[in-house]
């Protein structure tokens, strides 16, 4: 008998919910980026926002971390391409993400995926050593702006 259930149980015929979780500084484009994935929509005047699960990289929002991060199914680590900064605090999120999250397995066995946006700042090679360095092996540069590779 063939097992068609993928490797977490569930049956390709059902329809899934996925927790994404999405993290990186403030400004660098996540609410745009899940606008435009999930709407096909830009809004140039953006504002910090909260949502249900946006906390905006703000400071004021850290004590949602534990239940925020637990049970997703992926982490999204965004910074702006034009913001070197913020580029190197990608680092400081995926360790709060591995620590708060509960991930025991190891960073190999859980999904995380680097997403530039907005225009470069931070070369192409450093992008590609920094995830080689961190054992990540997805990433891609978007424009949710431009709606290219969103």
């Amino acid at each position: 008998m063939v097992d068609e259930n993928d490797r977490f149980g569930r049956s390709p015929t059902k329809s899934t919910l996925l927790k994404i979780v999405i993290l990186g500084d403030g400004g660098v484009g996540k609410s745009c980026l899940m606008s435009r994935f999930i709407s096909n929509h830009f809004d140039d005047h953006s504002f910090h926002t909260i949502g249900v699960w946006d906390t905006a990289g703000q400071e004021r929002f850290k004590s949602l971390r534990t239940p925020f991060y637990r049970g997703s199914d992926i982490c999204i680590l965004s910074y702006a391409i034009d913001d070197r900064s913020s580029f190197a605090n990608i680092k400081m999120w995926l360790n709060e993400f591995l620590h708060y999250a509960g991930v025991k397995n190891g960073i190999e066995r859980y999904p995380f995926m680097v997403v530039g946006n907005k225009d470069r700042e931070v070369s192409h090679d450093q992008l590609k050593q920094w995830c080689d360095d961190n054992k990540i092996a997805t990433y891609i540069e978007t424009s949710a702006k431009n709606d290219n590779n969103v």
